[in-house]
């Protein structure tokens, strides 16, 4: 398994051939089971294989990564909001002025069972298996991004791919730097939930505001 024939098969089912064929017509359950079936496969290599340990390390760079992480939400936050405020003012802040209950769910729901299990694939479990395989640093960075916006496309939007390609750029920077899955995680949730909360949530899956649990 840690051969690079091995690895770079691994590669291409886990993160090319499968998020494809989300893109196609078939059972919801079938893609589902995949789904579950390929975290699973991924959690075991970690845990057995690389011989991971689900661990806060010490020493984590806190003060630096939160003083980066305001930098940039300030910059997305500005950017963000002009886009919703000139291509359609009435999504803007809309499920948090509307239905602040269900606002504050998604927002806890979406951190701990969407991001976590996202940054274990792509930055955790891609950057141990794969980095060996990369000569120039900025090339891992680049395909990881591409790879994670490869993710997102069943949403069927231009606009998504961009996006999720930028913050696959930003996220792969953050893991390279820290080597920390929590300090990611907490990244990809404050940027994911501010563009929930500016009202760019429902191209990205998002529930819109007169969603109900």
């Amino acid at each position: 398994m840690q051969s690079i024939t091995y690895k770079l098969t691994e590669f291409f089912l886990i993160f090319i051939v499968i998020p494809i064929s989300f893109t196609l017509e078939y059972p919801i359950w079938v893609k589902m089971t995949i789904g579950l079936l390929g975290f699973v496969y991924i959690v075991f290599v970690l845990l057995k294989i690389e011989k991971n340990k689900f661990k806060i390390a010490k020493g984590l760079g806190w003060k630096l990564f939160f003083r980066n992480a305001t930098i940039k939400l300030f910059g997305i936050a500005i950017l963000t909001s002009v886009y919703v405020y000139f291509t359609k003012s009435s999504d803007l802040f809309v499920v948090l002025r509307q239905n602040p209950e269900l606002w504050i769910k998604i927002l806890f729901i979406y951190s701990v069972f969407s991001v976590y299990p996202q940054e274990l694939i792509y930055r955790t479990f891609y950057f141990q298996r794969y980095e060996v395989l990369f000569k120039n640093k900025r090339q891992l960075l680049f395909i990881n991004a591409v790879v994670f916006s490869l993710a997102h496309l069943f949403f069927r939007n231009t606009l998504v791919i961009i996006l999720t390609f930028l913050g696959g750029l930003l996220f792969a920077f953050t893991f390279q730097r820290t080597k920390s899955t929590l300090l990611v995680s907490i990244e990809h949730a404050i940027y994911g939930c501010w563009l929930f909360t500016v009202g760019m949530g429902e191209m990205l899956g998002f529930p819109s505001s007169d969603f109900s649990f």
